[in-house]
């Protein structure tokens, strides 16, 4: 899989940092606004954590 996955993560992230923006432009609910902006951190971490090198 390689660098496959992580980059297919961070892409994921930038959309839902873009998603949570745009949530926050038409004043959306502030629950949706977190939870996507959440989506997106966890995504970005989850995208740099698997780059790191490590065991395996």
């Amino acid at each position: 899989m390689g660098p496959l996955l992580p980059t297919l993560l961070l892409i994921l992230a930038g959309i839902l940092v873009g998603g949570a923006w745009s949530l926050y432009r038409q004043d959306a609910p502030r629950g949706a606004i977190v939870v996507t902006g959440l989506l997106a951190v966890l995504a970005t971490v989850g995208g740099v954590l698997w780059l790191l090198p490590g065991e395996g």
